[in-house]
């Protein structure tokens, strides 16, 4: 479907956006990376205090924005960008707990705090997919997914593998349990409505995350570290951008 510009969520004109947009769940951060890591960055949205940002990396154009909290927020901000400004591609950037514990499944066990977790897919307890008559669990693009996995091939903290997509943030530690007994690297609470949403309008999406805590053993990452693991999978995924324009040229 086309959706109407400006929308009752952002007030951005056509063209104010970069093709490609990194999205944090907080839009504090995405205010933090337009000033700390992009030139000449304008803000192009404050509507609800979701900030949205246009600047150079590199010398590539790029946007980033706030999402918000779960699948409700991040479900309309990607629509309206992937259907309403013509984004082509958008890179999630968030946190997610990880499920390591005695009784975890190897793969669990092997996430620890501070590492990042390139979502291939993403599992969930949400009913996302079925309210948008989609039958399948979404997965990441294939472009975005490689370009990733290549451009992390040399860095040991970087995982790649299945995120589950919580509605709740205090999750009873049973499910937890469960989880992780599963496949499932680390659990968060937007990335199935992006994949959906991404299907949907045929556009790229990716999501990868920086691990700052451990929900079965009540593990987080200290306050005064947290920023610079953020910052490693924010730059990242700024060179994923990058690449991406320069292969496609």
């Amino acid at each position: 479907m086309k959706i109407n510009t400006p929308t009752p969520h952002n007030e951005a004109k056509i063209g104010d956006i970069a093709k490609t947009v990194l999205m944090p769940g907080d839009p504090l951060r995405a205010k933090y990376i337009a000033e700390n890591f992009l030139e000449d960055a304008k803000l192009y949205n404050k509507v609800r205090g979701m900030y949205g940002y246009t600047g150079k990396y590199k010398g590539v154009t790029v946007s980033v924005q706030g999402s918000g909290m779960g699948v409700p927020s991040i479900g309309i901000y990607s629509k309206e960008l992937f259907e309403g400004y013509d984004v082509d591609n958008i890179i999630r950037i968030g946190s997610a707990g990880s499920l390591a514990n005695d009784n975890a499944s190897d793969i669990c066990n092997s996430v620890d705090l501070g590492d990042i977790i390139i979502a291939t897919d993403a599992d969930s307890d949400s009913n996302y997919i079925v309210a948008n008559n989609y039958d399948v669990y979404p997965s990441a693009s294939e472009e975005l997914l490689n370009v990733a996995k290549e451009l992390s091939s040399q860095m040991k903290n970087v995982k790649i593998g299945t995120i589950f997509t919580s509605d709740t943030f205090y999750s009873e530690r049973s499910i937890l349990e469960a989880l992780s007994k599963t496949d499932v690297m680390g659990v968060e609470m937007e990335t199935l409505a992006l994949y959906t949403n991404a299907k949907i309008a045929n556009k790229n999406a990716l999501a990868m995350f920086t691990v700052t805590d451990n929900l079965l053993r009540g593990q987080s990452v200290p306050a005064e570290q947290r920023q610079l693991g953020l910052n490693e999978m924010i730059t990242l995924a700024l060179e994923v951008a990058v690449k991406l324009e320069k292969d496609r040229k």
